[in-house]
């Protein structure tokens, strides 16, 4: 192709082509018939085609972005089993007349499915907006006010990851994530991980070199796929696809809205079908009772479709909904952002929090302290040599290297961008834990500098540099150097070994294994001091039954320093090499014991994550580096944070806009609250519907005529939903926060079985009150009316009991808007028989005897469930 070719603003793409035919035929291409292909050039698009492209192809995302309609989304939501059965029974009342009672069971499903939606609505916008402020960049390059295609005018612009088009050319470097299917145009020791395709974790190598067009996609050696990370090397690319069309969004696609439910989730789910099943079986025995006893099937019909309506948790995803969405917002105003509602009931559960050591419980402020030569002497040249490492160096440069490079005095004294020239770069990567630059002096000599960790610098070294002059390194010597080193370690310094080898006029190419034979220099030593917030966040942590465990692939001794300093005890220390010696069970039993993990690598760390998830906890991973991807993918809360690579923030779940332990503590109090709030409406609906149950039935067979109309249960449910609609506003006490919570099915059984009848035993003095006291036997509206009243204040009060597991207002105080809603109901309530309405749901003013007795049952049901409610609070940790 020439290069000087205008390309026209649409890919020259068969529009019948399949994705995969075009990989193929591009991967088979050599670079300028790539280009071609695609009508692009080496220097890259410019702003104007990019933009037509985008317009035309549109936006590089997948699945996972996309989003239905309003209408689809509401509906979705009415599709839900239980919204279905209650429209169900709906219209089994306006098939049989009765209106009202129609429009009271369709309005309680579309009010509790509008409140839902528009919860969730307003959640995903400002979910949204919190995602826009943690963005993914792709270096592009942009040809702009050229198209001569001579490089001239070409630069490199960092764009958001959706504006790339196929034709961009692109840059490719340690830690970002590959944005599109991309065809390899030149590169320097690439190799990338695929396990996000193909699930191996070995990396692969890529070069720019044509392949046959009969080899497998994924095999292809000149192509990298969305979604793969780069671990080593750098490399410059041309997008072939984007969006759905790329491999991953093809997997995307076909596995979208598939996402793994969580504990929560199927917790919530069992409760419904629970619930379900129960009205499966209530609802054919109250009708074939009272149709029996009382003769109106018809009434009797209409009774059951009621107390099925009774039963029924309607608003369950409204207040599940609401709690998510209330917990998202909280935490963003602590700068924690929630990409994944869902995450925040596992951030409430987490018990043991895996964390990286640099950054988190270290000032991520590295400082260049010493620079020493193998005795621990002041030494200038391991400075000089250090510096030109990380000067030339072309891969992601870390916090070493930025503090390296600080030293703008040698930078002057060495002129390293006049009197050097780079010929050559070795990057780094996680297998050899050392990089080394070639360079060339002014009068022509060349030297390998390599810097790295010490055991991996010093197994390629063959002697050393003492005091001018060069000593061979012997096993003896293994000794000596590891106490200077030692020493700095324990003195809280990481030590970074530096080493060279004066090159041969005839050696040209350079691969790893060009490090060997080096000369060891000396040793850097960096400062990453304690932050002072680590050591409170740790307690806090702590007093919140969160245990801190420590995974790095740094070593033993400084890490120990740094826990020392901020208080997190260490007693087992886990090692790399130990580990990969152990088998799942016997590394399960021993991590659970250790609180220190050191010189891991990515898979390493995984590894340790499952095998403490094996033992029952659910796992926190915080981390922000290309080695921390798995284990963030592997925990049940990955924990990110916005300064961190590209694969780090797009593989978790949370990312914190400070990386600050402190403000996941807040997160932590926050999870725990919206799971406290949810499980609060489940217990009071689960005991309230069972002792309604045990009420039902016993009033069918007791008494002449039907307990409660079925206008009038629907109107009591109704009501009483609406008075828990602020609970997602309510205080969680302090002692309920101070451990995880997980959904408890045995206690929602224990308060439904022992709570459940107190209500039932009070509804049958009332019945008695009713009976005999009041004489309702020949006056059914007086005794519905009266049934009513109580039903309704006795099951609106008990959430003031139920909510907390303290004395109720004494030591434990409701949030201002449930106080409100719930006595709004109650007076509600109490002003129905004698207002307007009265005779429209069949109510009838209650005798003065009635009112004298009903405070007497409510404080006497009210006391009674606080005394079962302590008793199961003490005896099974009930809250």
């Amino acid at each position: 192709m020439s290069q000087s070719a205008t390309p026209t603003n649409q890919p020259a793409v068969a529009a019948d082509a399949t994705a995969s035919a075009v990989l193929l035929a591009v991967a088979a291409d050599n670079v300028d018939a790539a280009l071609a292909r695609l009508q692009s050039r080496a220097a890259g698009l410019t702003s104007q085609e990019a933009a037509a492209r985008l317009q035309q192809i549109g936006p590089n995302v997948v699945a996972h972005t996309a989003r239905r309609g309003i209408v689809v989304r509401f509906l979705k939501l009415l599709a839900s089993p239980l919204s279905l059965l209650l429209l169900g029974l709906a219209v089994i009342n306006f098939a049989t007349g009765e209106a009202w009672g129609a429009i009271v069971i369709a309005g309680m499903v579309v009010l509790s499915s509008l409140l839902a939606f528009v919860q969730e609505h307003r959640s995903d916008l400002a979910a949204e907006k919190l995602r826009a402020m943690v963005r993914t960049t792709v270096s592009v390059m942009r040809n702009d006010g050229n198209n001569s295609g001579d490089g001239d005018a070409s630069q490199a612009v960092d764009l958001p990851l959706e504006h790339i088009v196929p034709g961009d050319v692109v840059r490719l470097s340690v830690g970002a994530i590959v944005p599109a299917d991309v065809r390899i145009l030149s590169s320097r020791d690439l190799f990338v991980s695929q396990a996000a395709l193909t699930g191996e974790s070995m990396p692969v190598e890529k070069l720019a070199q044509a392949v046959p067009a009969d080899v497998p996609p994924l095999e292809l050696g000149n192509v990298a796929f969305m979604g793969c990370t780069v671990l080593s090397g750098s490399a410059t690319a041309l997008v072939i696809a984007t969006g759905g069309r790329t491999c991953f969004g093809q997997i995307a696609d076909d596995l979208a809205g598939a996402r793994e439910l969580t504990s929560f989730d199927l917790g919530v789910n069992k409760f419904v079908w629970l619930m379900i099943r129960v009205m499966l079986v209530m609802v054919p025995l109250v009708f074939l009772i009272n149709g029996y006893s009382k003769g109106d099937w018809l009434q009797a019909l209409l009774f059951a479709v009621a107390v099925a309506v009774g039963l029924a948790p309607e608003m369950l995803p409204m207040i599940v909904t609401i709690n998510l969405a209330k917990g998202a917002l909280a935490m963003s105003d602590k700068q924690v952002i929630v990409k994944r509602l869902n995450a925040i009931q596992n951030v409430g559960a987490m018990d043991v929090l895996c964390t990286d050591k640099t950054g988190t419980l270290t000032q991520d402020r590295v400082i260049l302290e010493k620079h020493v030569d193998i005795d621990g002497v002041d030494s200038s040249r391991v400075t000089e040599y250090a510096y030109l490492n990380s000067f030339y160096q072309t891969g992601l440069k870390n916090l070493l290297d930025v503090a390296v490079l600080k030293y703008v005095d040698v930078h002057e004294h060495l002129q390293a961008d006049t009197a050097f020239h780079k010929v050559d770069e070795l990057p780094f990567d996680f297998e050899r834990r050392r990089m080394s630059v070639i360079v060339q002096r002014a009068d022509g000599s060349r030297v390998l500098i390599c810097k790295g960790a010490v055991e991996e610098v010093l197994g390629v070294c063959t002697q050393a540099e003492r005091q001018g002059a060069l000593v061979s390194l012997q096993e003896h010597h293994g000794a000596a150097l590891g106490r200077v080193v030692q020493d700095l370690n324990e003195d809280g310094f990481r030590v970074i070994a530096v080493a060279c080898r004066e090159l041969a006029p005839d050696e040209q190419a350079f691969d790893n294994s060009a490090e060997a034979g080096l000369t060891l220099v000396g040793y850097i030593a960096f400062l990453d001091p304690p932050k002072d917030s680590a050591a409170d966040a740790i307690r806090a942590l702590k007093h919140y039954g969160v245990a801190v465990k420590v995974l790095t692939g740094d070593n033993e001794a400084v890490t120990r320093n740094v826990c020392r300093h901020v208080g997190l005890p260490v007693q087992v220390v886990l090692h790399g090499a130990d580990i990969d010696a152990l088998d799942d069970a016997t590394l399960a039993a021993q991590a659970e014991h250790a609180s220190l993990f050191v010189k891991l690598n990515p898979q390493q760390k995984a590894r340790v994550i499952r095998a403490l998830q094996a033992r029952g906890h659910v796992i926190g991973y915080m981390g922000d580096g290309i080695n921390d991807g798995a284990a963030l993918k592997t925990a049940d809360v990955g924990i990110s944070v916005d300064s961190a690579v590209d694969i780090a923030k797009e593989s978790a779940d949370i990312i914190l806009l400070q990386k600050n332990l402190l403000a996941l503590k807040d997160g932590v109090v926050e999870g725990r609250k919206v799971f406290g709030n949810i499980s609060k409406y489940i217990r009071m609906s689960a005991s309230s519907n069972f002792g309604n149950m045990l009420s039902v039935l016993g009033a069918s067979v007791l008494l002449p005529f039907l307990p409660m109309a079925p206008v009038q249960i629907l109107f009591n449910n109704l009501l009483y939903d609406v008075s828990q609609t602020t609970l997602a506003s309510d205080h969680v006490d302090a002692e309920y926060l101070k451990r995880p919570r997980r959904w408890d099915i045995a206690n929602i059984g224990r308060a439904m079985l022992s709570l459940g009848p107190i209500s039932s035993l009070f509804d049958y003095v009332t019945f008695a009150v009713l009976w005999y006291v009041c004489g309702a036997a020949g006056a059914p509206a007086l005794f519905q009316t009266g049934w009513f009243l109580e039903s309704l204040l006795s099951q609106t009060l008990v959430v003031h009991v139920l909510r907390t597991a303290r004395i109720p207002f004494l030591q434990s105080r409701p949030s201002l808007p449930l106080l409100m809603t719930t006595a709004g109901i109650c007076l509600l309530g109490l002003w129905l028989p004698s207002s307007p309405l009265g005779p429209a749901l069949g109510f009838v003013p209650m005798p003065g005897r009635y009112w004298m007795l009903l405070p007497l049952i409510l404080v006497g049901y009210l006391g009674l469930t606080q005394t079962i409610k302590s008793w199961l609070s003490r005896r099974f940790g009930m809250r």
